[in-house]
């Protein structure tokens, strides 16, 4: 299994536009060499993995609103990087799940990748952000609720083939 492309989509997942995302992506595999001793190997390498990628991600993002939005003007780039084994098709909706993903707010963003991505339950969710669990349930629902909104804008803009 190739890391650094996992990693990377992940981070890119929960933080708006590109910028950022390869010192994140570094930041993240740092803690996982040393976090490594940690690993008990009682479930998924990648579960494991994924977990301490986003908590360096959230513990990033935390740090960065002390230095405010030094990168909000700048262009964005998309970034999903496809893996060996991903297919063309899935490469192009993952990008386009990421635009969508940037036009929610950070609280949805996060709930929906933490649920979705990371497959978390509502219960791990609220622990792993520290927020109650009723309010974790309202991000998803309204998350949801805007993404539906939103590829249906792009549905009926897009062309079809």
């Amino acid at each position: 299994m190739e890391l650094l492309p996992r990693v990377r989509n992940l981070v890119r997942y929960l933080v708006r536009g590109d910028v950022d995302v390869e010192d994140i992506a570094q930041e993240a595999l740092i803690a996982l060499v040393r976090g490594l001793p940690s690993y008990r190997a009682e479930g998924r390498f990648q579960s494991w993995a994924d977990r301490v990628v986003a908590r360096t991600t959230f513990a990033w993002l935390k740090r960065s609103r002390g230095r405010g939005a030094q990168h909000a003007d700048a262009p964005v780039e998309l970034v999903a990087v496809p893996s060996e084994d991903a297919l063309p098709d899935e490469y192009v909706h993952r990008r386009h799940m990421v635009t969508l993903l940037d036009r929610l707010s950070n609280e949805q963003r996060h709930a929906l990748v933490l649920h979705h991505v990371l497959e978390l339950s509502v219960p791990e969710i609220s622990t792993e952000l520290g927020i109650p669990f009723e309010t974790v349930r309202s991000r998803l629902r309204l998350g949801r609720t805007a993404l539906r909104s939103l590829a249906a804008e792009g549905d009926g803009g897009e062309e079809r083939g």
